[in-house]
């Protein structure tokens, strides 16, 4: 897959370049899923889920910006049908939009509906993550984010990268999302891993990783 990985989705004028050049076409003739799973883990999922799938968060822009179509790819219906019911819809699709919310929760629903598996097949899809959504391919999340917990009971993710990360850094919302508690976090985890504020995105093409931003960002080493 190529892999756009935000903390607060398309923002600006770079990540949404990125985002084009990583479809290789214009946004009005590329077809969309949306993923909104992870956010049914977190207060108001219900109402919030909506406003992602409908395009009215602007705030945080995937499903507004003007797609072919939409659909939606709900994870926790898809154990209940067969994957020829849902895998070729998957497989058209230029682009999945996946939400925010719960990496964990989301993580557990990618392993249960068999996306995950799925995923290294799709060489041609663009995977555009809205920070749960961008957090569940790395390899671990860290404990400061661990809310719901999966029925194994860590903090461990898909690790489809080789790197964690902390979105919104900054964020005017979120006042422990500072960059010294992100250095913290990232000293406990003890891998690769990068601090995102909003206007920050990674992209990731055959392995070779590349921070497209108009705010600011930090990268931690082991």
């Amino acid at each position: 897959m190529k892999l756009l990985l935000t903390s607060g989705g398309v923002k600006n004028p770079s990540i949404h370049g990125a985002l084009v050049d990583l479809l290789g076409k214009p946004i009005a003739e590329s077809t969309a899923l949306c993923i909104p799973t992870a956010i049914y883990a977190r207060r108001g999922g219900e109402v919030r889920s909506w406003r992602f799938i409908s395009g009215q968060e602007p705030q945080c822009p995937m499903t507004e910006l003007g797609w072919k179509s939409v659909g939606v790819l709900e994870l926790t219906a898809l154990p209940s049908v067969g994957e020829d019911t849902w895998v070729p819809t998957v497989r058209d699709a230029d682009v999945l939009l996946v939400n925010g919310g719960d990496p964990l929760f989301l993580c557990h629903w990618m392993r249960e509906s068999g996306l995950a598996d799925l995923l290294p097949s799709l060489r041609d899809t663009v995977w555009v993550g809205l920070s749960a959504g961008s957090m569940v391919l790395t390899p671990r999340i860290g404990e400061d984010f661990v809310d719901w917990r999966p029925p194994a009971g860590d903090d461990t993710t898909l690790g489809l990268v080789d790197f964690s990360i902390f979105p919104h850094v900054d964020h005017e919302m979120l006042p422990e999302n500072t960059m010294a508690a992100a250095e913290k976090w990232a000293a406990e985890l003890g891998g690769l891993a990068y601090a995102i504020d909003d206007e920050t995105a990674i992209k990731v093409v055959d392995g070779a990783v590349e921070v497209i931003s108009e705010g600011h960002w930090k990268e931690f080493t082991a």
